[in-house]
């Protein structure tokens, strides 16, 4: 673990506070649906983030059976827990504490995550990334990386700072991706520590804070909490500060600006391009 230089910057604001919605998804595991449709536009080009987190097995136990995707990445971050993968494609591998999945879904996979524990915390995220247009139907990819294959970094404040797609502070992140060029730290702040971290203006950007409580400016963002983040044309990036001990996701991307059309499992740009989809999943040509 390395000590990375903070650039002191011109930070960006919150422009809105946002509480997720408590759901259920693929066999019946809850969760909290923090980014949703309503979302999208705004925060182009992400369209879900889901938190999940809990000790009760009776919430995460079915996990989520085989299940289509066409259209898009996924990225699963598991905080605490053990899930296991497999898909269309012959795929199969174990997803374990600290470690991270990077599924490019593309024309089309079948999948599914199920959990590989009876007891004790499963706790996490899944982000969507939307595919611009021309990579839609590109082949289905995926890989996993542990938790040693994160790179992460401490500042002088003691922030621990773990970088999961992207580049911050000069510390280059476990992915990088062309087009949406996806931005995903998980960020850690011991109580009187600060944090500054540069984000392109070209980028939408929003923290999701899972313990404590973070500051950016004066503005207060709780736990279980997302801050959408303006996009104010002489930031650089932003800065934040903690009281108590405090943990959160800091994620960004530059936006596509094409139509987005969700059904479901299926996010392509027109609605034909649904119904194509829906018509390879039913006749067994997609995945």
């Amino acid at each position: 673990m390395n000590t990375a230089t903070q650039t002191a910057l011109r930070s960006r604001s919150v422009e809105r506070l946002v509480e997720g919605v408590a759901t259920s998804d693929g066999a019946g595991v809850s969760l909290t649906r923090v980014l949703s449709g309503k979302l999208q536009q705004r925060l182009d080009p992400f369209l879900m983030l889901d938190a999940f987190g809990s000790d009760d097995p009776d919430d995460y136990i079915a996990g989520f059976p085989d299940h289509p995707h066409r259209g898009f990445e996924t990225i699963t971050y598991m905080l605490a827990g053990r899930m296991r993968h497999r898909d269309s494609a012959g795929h199969e591998g174990l997803l374990e504490t600290g470690g991270m999945q990077w599924m490019i879904a593309g024309r089309g996979a079948i999948h599914s995550e199920i959990p590989q524990q009876k007891d004790g915390l499963m706790e996490g995220f899944q982000l969507w990334l939307n595919l611009p247009a021309r990579n839609k139907m590109a082949a289905p990819w995926y890989k996993d990386f542990q938790r040693a294959d994160i790179p992460e970094y401490t500042t002088g404040d003691g922030v621990t700072v773990r970088v999961i797609a992207g580049s911050s502070n000069g510390v280059a992140g476990a992915m990088t991706r062309e087009v949406t060029e996806p931005l995903y730290l998980d960020i850690h702040l011991p109580a009187g520590a600060g944090f500054s971290t540069a984000i392109p203006g070209s980028h939408n950007a929003f923290i999701y804070v899972y313990r404590g409580k973070v500051l950016v400016g004066d503005t207060p963002v709780e736990s279980q909490r997302m801050g959408i983040l303006s996009n104010t044309p002489e930031a650089e990036g932003v800065t934040l500060s903690a009281t108590e001990n405090t943990r959160l996701i800091l994620v960004a991307g530059k936006p596509l600006n094409e139509p987005i059309v969700q059904y479901g499992p299926f996010v392509m740009n027109t609605q034909e391009e649904i119904h194509q989809a829906l018509e390879d999943y039913r006749n067994g040509h997609l995945g």
